[in-house]
C-alpha cells in the first residue's frame, strides 16, 4: 500500500526529469502494483485486512482510488453472486455469456462485456442500502466520493499526469482482475466443485499476487485467508483434473491465445458436462 502511494507521488513530482529507460522501469513497476491492488481488493473483501473497523473503512477508500472503482461493488457481483453460482447461468461474470469459444478475442473483450453486465447489480445494491442500512449507504457513498474527488483533483492539477499516473493504472487494475477471472473459469467444469476453476501453481505469480493462483481452494474455502491457500491447494490437488493446474500464467497465455491461433492442439477444450440446456449459447468450441 505504501509502495503504491510512493510510486504515484514520485512519478508525479519527478517523472518529467527521469531518463527514458529509468522512467519506463519505474512506471512499469507502478502498473504492476496496480495489478496487485486489484488482487488486494479481492482478498480484502473476503477477509478484511484489519480487526479495527475504522482501518478497514480507510483501506476500502484507499483501494477504491487505486483500483479505480468503489470496492463495495464486489459484494453484489462477487461475494453474493459469483461465489454462489460459480460460472453457472446466474453468475453475472460467467465466461460463456456470448460464446463458448476461448480465444484471444474473447479474452480481450471479456473485461468490458463482463463489467457492463455487472453494473445493474452494483447500482441496485447501492440504492438498496438507503432503505435497508443507512449507515452502510453513507460508507458506500464515501467510497464514491473518494474516487471522484481524488481523480478529479488529479485531473485539475495536471490532466496529462493524471491520465498516465492515475487513470491508466486504475484501468489496468480493473482490466487485470477480470482477465484473471476469465482465465480461472473459462472451459472449466462449473458442475464439479473441484474442477470449476483453473489454477496457476507457479511460485512467481502466487508470491507477487498473493496466492491468487490457487483458485479452486479459494472457491471451496472463500473465508480462508489468502496466505493459507497454497497449503489448502496441496490438500485437494489430487482431486483436481491435471488440465486445470497450470504452472505458468504467461505460458498459458502464450500457448492458448497466441500459439492456439495456429496450432489447434494448444487450444483449451470445454470441460463443462451435460448442463448445456441451461446455457444461453451452445455454439461448439473451436
Amino acid at each position: 500500500m505504501l509502495l503504491a502511494v510512493a510510486l504515484l507521488v514520485f512519478l508525479w513530482n519527478k517523472g518529467d526529469g527521469l531518463e527514458g529507460i529509468v522512467w519506463w522501469a519505474i512506471y512499469a513497476l507502478q502498473l504492476f502494483v496496480a495489478v496487485i491492488a486489484s488482487v488486494m481488493v479481492h482478498n480484502h473483501k473476503h477477509v478484511p485486512m484489519w480487526r479495527n473497523k475504522a482501518l478497514n473503512v480507510l483501506t476500502d477508500n484507499w483501494l477504491t482510488f487505486f483500483y479505480g472503482f468503489p470496492v463495495f461493488a464486489w459484494v453484489p457481483t462477487h461475494m453474493t453472486n459469483h461465489h454462489v453460482h460459480v460460472n453457472t447461468k446466474d453468475d453475472y461474470t460467467r465466461t460463456y455469456r456470448y460464446t463458448e469459444r476461448n480465444n484471444l478475442l474473447t479474452l480481450l473483450s471479456y473485461p468490458t462485456l463482463s463489467g457492463m453486465n455487472q453494473q445493474p447489480a452494483v447500482k441496485a445494491y447501492y440504492f438498496k442500502q438507503w432503505k435497508t442500512d443507512r449507515k452502510r449507504f453513507w460508507l458506500l457513498t464515501l467510497q464514491l466520493t473518494t474516487l471522484v474527488f481524488l481523480t478529479a483533483t488529479a485531473l485539475i492539477l495536471d490532466w496529462q499526469k493524471a491520465l498516465i499516473y492515475v487513470i491508466l493504472p486504475q484501468q489496468l487494475s480493473l482490466f487485470a482482475v477480470l482477465i484473471f477471472n476469465y482465465v480461472q473459469h473459462i472451459h472449466a467444469d462449473e458442475t464439479d466443485e473441484f474442477n470449476n476453476s483453473r489454477n496457476i501453481t507457479g511460485w512467481a505469480l502466487n508470491f507477487f499476487l498473493l496466492n491468487n493462483g490457487f483458485h479452486t481452494a479459494h472457491h471451496l474455502y472463500p473465508g480462508l485467508h489468502w496466505s493459507k491457500l497454497k497449503a489448502k491447494h496441496k490438500e485437494i490437488e489430487d482431486r483436481i483434473d491435471p488440465e486445470l493446474n497450470e504452472v505458468s500464467f504467461w505460458w498459458y497465455i502464450v500457448r492458448v491465445y497466441i500459439l492456439g491461433l495456429f496450432i489447434p492442439a494448444c487450444r483449451t477444450k470445454s470441460m463443462r458436462k451435460e448442463n448445456r440446456g441451461n446455457l444461453k449459447t451452445t455454439s461448439p468450441v473451436s
